[in-house]
């Protein structure tokens, strides 16, 4: 697998599980403390070839993900779920548990936050199909978020991420169908 983009990740541990699965180069944010020197660096590598963005599934890659998409509106962003980057002891998770098939397959699916007006989703469709405000939503949002390949995200989160990555309300309803489907045969 060929990538010409620089992947950002927040640590070696990172790094290395990225060049053994596609030897691709990286950027290291050194976890959630990210500086102005390293988002100057994520800022060149983007104008040169290109950025990835690809964090952990927890609240501080949350975080990195929206302060470089702040600083530098356009990168692309890649997603793993948790249940991918859980280590083998369950005590921890990271991109570094996960396997080189998996973070291949999510690099694959880089999504770019749009810059052009979008189809929105309403907040009522969301209520409706039990993704905000109800006791399954959270279930529910984490298998669409898996379904979607745009990572887990929170009630307030899912409209925005959505329509971020211009996802229409027809793909939205396709993945729904799906998980609709899974449901009826549990």
């Amino acid at each position: 697998m060929k990538i010409k983009e620089i992947i950002v990740v927040e640590g070696k541990s990172d790094t290395v599980a990225i060049r053994r699965a596609t030897g691709a180069d990286t950027i290291e944010t050194n976890g959630s403390a990210i500086n102005e020197k390293t988002l100057r660096q994520i800022q060149l590598a983007y104008e040169a070839r290109g950025v990835i963005v690809f964090t952990d599934p927890d609240y501080p890659g949350r975080r990195i993900r929206a302060i470089i998409e702040e600083k530098i509106p356009g990168v692309k962003h890649a997603f793993l779920n948790k249940s991918k980057t859980i280590a083998k002891n369950g005590q921890s998770l990271g991109i570094e548990h996960a396997s080189d098939e998996d973070i291949r397959k999510a690099l694959e699916l880089v999504y770019t936050t749009a810059s052009e007006q979008v189809e929105e989703i309403p907040l009522a469709l969301l209520l409706k199909e039990r993704l905000i405000g109800h006791p399954e939503a959270k279930r529910r949002r984490e298998r669409i978020g898996e379904l979607l390949h745009i990572g887990h995200v929170n009630g307030k989160g899912l409209k925005k991420r959505l329509e971020m990555f211009r996802i229409g309300q027809q793909q939205l309803k396709e993945a729904l169908s799906v998980l609709e489907e899974e449901e009826a045969n549990e």
